[in-house]
């Protein structure tokens, strides 16, 4: 009796597993045929889709396959599953959406697929009655003037995930020739029936063959890539989002070979540098501010989808325009840091030949000062923005390993427009604060290597002594000089110091210090009358200086001794060249007490972070005053005191002096108004100089222990 128990149990649980099944599968065949009827017996063509029974049997079909799934597990394909495949059903659709019969099919069939492939745990995008439909969805995508772009950006959105999930997918999504289905690893395929194998087996390739149009499916317009791009330009910011969301999604793929298809047999590269182009030709650089575009703060690309309104545009043209360009670098800019590092170095080259070498070099060459004043102001903060170290590495090739280029962007430091000098330095002063080691070598440390600024006859310690106590007594003799410049109680407690540079000469860091500081006559210091701190106030400042130079360089292995000089074998060296631009800092720093104030502040500020580099090559050059100048040379010391000589002459011009120079000074704090027109940019200078002075005493102080012997 217990055994006639146990096999009725086992009978009527059989029929209540196999019943459900059954079920499901009449009800699924049913809906699928009330949507064929309809075609058959409809005789209103214009009616809307959503005033039929298509959108609810669609939904209940989804339903279905969505529980079946779940009954019998992802492993196992399901006898409803079997249906869809077998009968086409994806490519019905996709020919009635394409039809757009009836009105608002397409959205229906949108709907129908992002629901399907982001609620069914199997992967279908391999089977090629999935993937084919799928293809050609994507081309009826992104079409201008379309009313659907928020369901199709929601589909492309789901696309990218799934292919995020499984990136052996992306091939097949993105229609590539020759695309092997034997990629997907055996243990990686799930066990479906027969028929969903015959489906399987069938490789994309026999998709292009049926349809031209895909051969060449990389370079088509209408691609997945193409179409998320041409999203991405849309006035709604979900739309937008969802793009930039799906482009991001494809280009962080990590695993298998998806980075070498996305760089190598796609265009993916050249869409989105197209785009940073498309977007800085909107750009009216003869009426762009130059001092706002160079000072644009970060805008991440996801804060233009933070506003309320779904019209990403505002009251002004131009600022949008300029908003939209930032936005879309710093979403490549992101894109290029999260992407792996081929495919990171492929669109960081694209970018550089679209947009650097077409477009901005032209400019830097126009004769129109306005565009290339402005151009350097957008390579500015370009420069200010940019954290992807592909996309930096590309912006130093451009600007620093292109001999002609970099010849011109020095010589725009001493432009006869002190604007596009002004530019010019920043742009300099930018680029001393990247990452990259090429910078430094590029600009000084590969002209300074030779040493040949020293003269052959004072190598030798002796040498050097002699020449450090005459240089003294000169100094001491001289009356523009004083030695009695501050007291010890004064100073400030020294910060805690970075790894310590060794002069060549024999002073200690108090006479490098007082060698600063005694460049200054007595006649021409205001700093004094106001009260004002002596170089104990930039004390602080030169430290942070020299901290952030510390651990921008920790990495690149720079020597803790300097290099012997290299002289030919009769001892007389080669005539020492400083570089472009020690050159132009140099030549400029010559001329301070003829130059604007505002252009002053720039250039000493390029001189300052040079000398708050660790590296005895900078150190020695910029910061050693007892180093013997072989003929020709000069160094950062023996330019302010060549300027100094000229500052001593041209003051004898001026009456009153002290009191001009404390009302220049007060005037510059925004306490006082009133001064004269007469002498200004002199007076500016001198106060400049003064500062300077004491900031490369603080500089000094900060890089050197307090009593070196």
């Amino acid at each position: 009796m217990e055994t006639f128990n146990k096999l009725t149990n086992m009978l009527l649980h059989a029929l209540e597993t196999r019943e459900p099944t059954l079920d499901l599968v009449n009800s699924f065949v049913d809906h699928w045929k009330s949507i064929t009827n309809y075609y058959m017996t409809t005789t209103d063509d214009n009616r809307p889709v959503k005033q039929t029974d298509i959108p609810w049997c669609l939904r209940q079909m989804l339903d279905i396959l969505v529980y079946e799934e779940k009954q019998q597990g992802v492993e196992e394909a399901g006898a409803c599953l079997e249906y869809l495949l077998q009968h086409k059903i994806p490519e019905t659709l996709c020919t009635l959406g394409k039809a757009q019969y009836p009105p608002g099919m397409f959205q229906q069939v949108l709907l129908f697929f992002s629901k399907l492939l982001s609620q069914m745990q199997k992967p279908l995008l391999h089977l090629v009655n999935i993937h084919r439909p799928v293809q050609k969805l994507i081309r009826l995508c992104a079409v201008p003037g379309s009313k659907t772009e928020k369901d199709e950006a929601q589909f492309l959105l789901i696309i990218c995930s799934r292919v995020k999930q499984d990136p052996l997918m992306l091939s097949y999504v993105l229609e590539l020739p020759n695309e092997p289905a034997a990629k997907i690893p055996a243990s990686d395929q799930p066990q479906l029936c027969t028929q969903e194998s015959i489906h399987r087996t069938e490789t994309p390739q026999s998709s292009s063959q049926s349809d031209p149009s895909v051969s060449s499916t990389v370079k088509s317009e209408n691609s997945l890539l193409s179409a998320l791009l041409q999203l991405s330009k849309s006035q709604s910011g979900p739309v937008c989002l969802k793009a930039y969301e799906g482009l991001l999604l494809l280009s962080g793929l990590q695993s298998g070979p998806s980075a070498d298809i996305l760089s190598n047999q796609t265009q993916l590269g050249d869409l989105l540098a197209g785009r940073l182009l498309e977007l800085y030709s909107l750009l009216p650089l003869e009426s762009l501010d130059p001092g706002q575009v160079q000072s644009w703060p970060h805008t991440p690309w996801s804060s233009q989808f933070s506003r309320c309104s779904s019209d990403l545009s505002s009251d002004s043209p131009v600022s949008d325009h300029v908003t939209n360009f930032f936005c879309w670098f710093d979403f490549l800019d992101h894109l290029m840091k999260e992407a792996p590092q081929v495919l990171s170095v492929k669109l960081a080259r694209c970018v550089h030949h679209l947009w650097l070498s077409d477009a901005i070099q032209s400019q830097l060459l126009h004769t129109c000062e306005q565009v290339v004043l402005v151009t350097t102001s957008v390579l500015c903060a370009v420069v200010r923005l940019v954290q992807s170290s592909s996309l930096l590495d590309q912006l130093v090739h451009f600007l620093l390993r292109r001999q002609t280029l970099t010849h011109l962007l020095l010589e725009h430091c001493d432009h006869i427009s002190d604007q596009i000098s002004m530019v010019s330095l920043s742009l300099v002063e930018e680029l001393l604060q990247k990452p990259h080691r090429e910078i430094l070598n590029i600009l000084v440390l590969d002209f300074l290597q030779s040493r040949r600024y020293l003269s052959p006859h004072a190598v030798g310690v002796d040498d050097r002594r002699t020449e450090t106590s005459e240089d003294s007594d000169d100094l001491e003799d001289d009356p523009f000089f004083s030695d009695s410049l501050f007291s010890d109680s004064q100073l400030l407690p020294p910060p805690p110091p970075p790894p310590l540079l060794l002069l060549s000469g024999p002073g200690s860091s108090t006479d490098v210090i007082n060698s600063f500081l005694c460049l200054v006559p007595v006649q021409v210091r205001s700093a004094q009358l106001m009260k004002e701190g002596g170089y104990e106030s930039y004390v602080h400042d030169a430290h942070t200086m020299v901290t952030k130079c510390q651990s921008l360089s920790q990495s690149w292995d720079w020597p803790l001794s300097l290099p012997p000089p290299s002289y030919s074998s009769s001892g007389e060296g080669e005539e020492f060249f400083e570089g472009h631009l020690f050159k132009v800092l140099f030549d400029r720093l010559g001329r301070i007490l003829e130059q604007p104030y505002e252009l002053n502040l720039q250039l000493t500020a390029v001189l300052s972070r040079l000398s708050a580099f660790n590296h005895p090559l900078l150190h020695e050059y910029l910061l050693n005053p007892y180093i013997h100048l072989s003929p020709c040379s000069r160094s950062l010391f023996s330019v302010l005191i060549r300027v100094m000589g000229e500052l001593m002459q041209r003051i004898q011009q001026i009456s009153n002096l002290s009191d001009r120079l404390l009302d220049t000074r007060r005037h510059l704090l925004g306490l006082s108004y009133n001064t004269g027109p007469e002498h200004q940019t002199l007076l500016r200078g001198v106060i400049v100089l003064e500062e300077f002075c004491k900031e490369l005493a603080a500089i000094t102080f900060v890089k050197l222990p307090l009593e070196q012997n």
